[in-house]
């Protein structure tokens, strides 16, 4: 489809008393027709400062219904959102602020002094967004002084840039993938069939919003089908679990650092989780220990796996099949194709492995400014490359393997680190385990192996060895064990291992490893 329907436009002419989102810390309600008048109005506020179709808006906060407020006003003006990583400091937004050529700087209270420092360099112009002391927003007295005239004609370009959101980074410099509305209906179609989404569902918003999950994963969705959202200025497990016990959460989405920290909250025993329907689980593989634990509480947690650069969703597990198949991310869903391609670039048909790549509507139309990148994420025939080895089973469920990258070769044999963590992670006393590939000077390449101890256990480091010996072939099992207290991550959760591989690096010398 070339246009799509202004999305808080429609939601407020089909519901407009019903609520959109409420604000957990302010108990503040948002109705749809609320939130489409404010976006609006906040359009209208950008066009008569000057900004037109294209331009960039920044924004740095914590969650809160007003960026969602600014995302729709960007959608009905053509602005292009910007969303800043705020785990950054100034001098790391800096050059991501004068990339994105961003003319206006949005910010909450949190970060009023980072804002303030990069305006001062970048001689960007600033407007407070959030709440106030006295529990409205700061965007209220510019609101009730500027027009709620509609803006345009209601219709929205399907491939036009809507938002720009930046590549976490784990093994290079972010890139910032377009997204679009197109985009986000195919998002919403694919998540919705994976989890039988209906109007009447209640989600929790916590996870960042400069990343594709906090917005898409499942509020957007859930927005687009007339439910409600509470969210949170970030994620806290006590909340969390206290919105879940009393009926406010039906849909949920999490990473695997979420539901370690709620498997370790004080409340998870007292939590009745019958009213969630859904539970999905990516940027990671969550283990079998946590699997297990939540199965055990009736709530059957769906492992599934996506792209920023899928607007995110294309695989994610049914429940039926989850603890039959622990490990797979499930079956690709309605609107994206996938195919398997070897290391010759053959197409693999029925079982077997290769790198995963994409093909749908939910897919970005490439990296803003950078054509370059944008030609190297495409093969030939405009299929995204994923970076991930995925292998099909008999059934067509995927299981991934390991990000190509992140292999290594120890000893002219290939090993997949994602292999050696998840036999660790079967260790008692492991809690989390994180497994790089390190120069060798008789190898190649070994590995070394970061762990996690799990609450009132301590690691024998002598003994880890042996337990991989068990289940794991010689060149497999890595050379040198760390018990770190946590681990680098970015902010959907992963662990960033090229800042964990430099750090070991600067210790070890290749011999020593």
């Amino acid at each position: 489809m070339e246009f799509l329907t202004d999305m808080a436009a429609k939601r407020a002419e089909l519901m407009p008393e019903a609520v959109a989102f409420v604000d957990h810390e302010t108990g503040r309600r948002y109705s749809f027709g609320e939130v489409n008048d404010r976006a609006s109005r906040l359009g209208n506020l950008l066009l008569g400062k000057g900004l037109s179709k294209g331009d960039r808006v920044a924004v740095l906060c914590l969650n809160h219904p007003d960026f969602f407020v600014l995302l729709f006003a960007a959608q009905k003006t053509g602005v292009v959102l910007v969303p800043l990583n705020w785990r950054q400091p100034a001098p790391e937004l800096k050059p991501i602020l004068e990339a994105s050529g961003a003319k206006l700087l949005f910010h909450d209270e949190a970060f009023a002094e980072t804002a303030r420092l990069l305006a001062e360099q970048t001689g960007t112009c600033l407007l407070s967004l959030g709440a106030t002391a006295g529990g409205g927003s700061a965007l209220d007295p510019l609101l009730e002084r500027t027009s709620p005239a509609a803006i345009g004609c209601g219709r929205i370009g399907a491939a036009a840039p809507w938002y720009l959101l930046y590549t976490s980074g784990t093994t290079g410099q972010p890139k910032a993938v377009i997204q679009t509305a197109g985009m986000a209906y195919a998002n919403m179609v694919n998540y919705c069939q994976a989890t039988c989404l209906s109007m009447g569902e209640r989600g929790v918003n916590f996870l960042p919003l400069f990343h594709t999950a906090g917005i898409n994963l499942p509020t957007l969705p859930i927005f687009l089908n007339g439910g409600s959202s509470t969210v949170l200025r970030k994620f806290d497990a006590d909340a969390v679990l206290k919105l879940v016990a009393v009926g406010q959460v039906t849909c949920f989405f999490g990473v695997p650092a979420v539901y370690q920290a709620m498997s370790l909250s004080s409340r998870i025993g007292s939590t009745d989780f019958s009213r969630v329907r859904s539970l999905g689980c990516g940027g990671a593989p969550v283990s079998r220990h946590l699997l297990k634990e939540f199965q055990g509480r009736g709530a059957t947690i769906c492992n599934g796996m996506g792209m920023t650069e899928t607007g995110p969703t294309v695989f994610l597990m049914d429940t039926a099949h989850a603890w039959e198949k622990v490990g797979s991310v499930g079956k690709p869903q309605m609107l994206t194709d996938v195919r398997l391609v070897d290391a010759d670039g053959g197409i693999v048909e029925g079982p077997g492995d290769g790198e995963i790549q994409f093909r749908g509507p939910n897919v970005t139309p490439g990296y803003m400014d950078d054509p370059e990148a944008t030609a190297a994420a495409f093969t030939s025939d405009g299929w995204l490359k994923s970076g991930d080895i995925g292998q099909r089973d008999e059934d067509g469920y995927y299981f991934i393997i390991d990000r190509i990258k992140d292999m290594y070769i120890s000893g002219g044999e290939n090993v997949y680190p994602a292999e050696v963590e998840n036999a660790l992670l079967g260790h008692p006393a492991v809690l989390e385990a994180v497994v790089i590939g390190v120069a060798n000077a008789k190898w190649g390449e070994v590995g070394a192996a970061f762990v996690i101890a799990r609450p009132g256990r301590s690691i024998d480091i002598g003994s880890l060895a042996d337990w991989c010996r068990t289940s794991l072939a010689a060149y497999k099992i890595p050379k040198n064990f760390v018990v770190v207290a946590d681990l680098p991550r970015t902010a959907a959760g992963k662990v960033r291992k090229n800042v964990l591989k430099d750090r070991y690096m600067a210790e070890k010398t290749p011999e020593d490893a």
